[in-house]
């Protein structure tokens, strides 16, 4: 109980690097995130541009960006799909991580009988 009742509990802690994501890897998204869009737009070009010189009926060519695109599509989604639900996580993980330091801070200001009853009760 020694760490719940210590009296400097009214000091801030330094920020660390796990309680505050660093804004690099947001901006490492990003860029990686712009860097896919922008290869499948080039990507799809490409296609789109043999697919026309080598066939001639409208139906050959959408067959062929037609397949081409569903699956470049599909990595795309993925990727960002995952991008979200990272970030969703982070963000889980730092409410958290800010209501256990309230806790923790809460049961610092208790009398240490209080407190030991108030985690056994938990």
């Amino acid at each position: 109980m020694n760490q719940t009742t210590d009296p400097n509990v009214n000091q801030s802690a330094p920020a660390s690097s796990g309680q505050n994501p660093a804004p690099n890897v947001d901006m490492a998204r990003v860029k990686y995130g712009a860097w896919l869009v922008g290869g499948a737009f080039v990507v799809l070009g490409v296609v789109f541009g043999v697919a026309v010189s080598r066939f001639t009926t409208a139906a050959d060519v959408t067959a062929a960006v037609g397949s081409v695109a569903t699956v470049v599509g599909t990595i795309v989604g993925a990727f960002f799909g995952v991008q979200v639900g990272s970030s969703g996580k982070e963000a889980a993980e730092a409410g958290r991580n800010q209501a256990e330091r309230a806790a923790r801070m809460a049961l610092g200001k208790l009398d240490p009988a209080v407190a030991d009853e108030v985690v056994k009760a938990l």
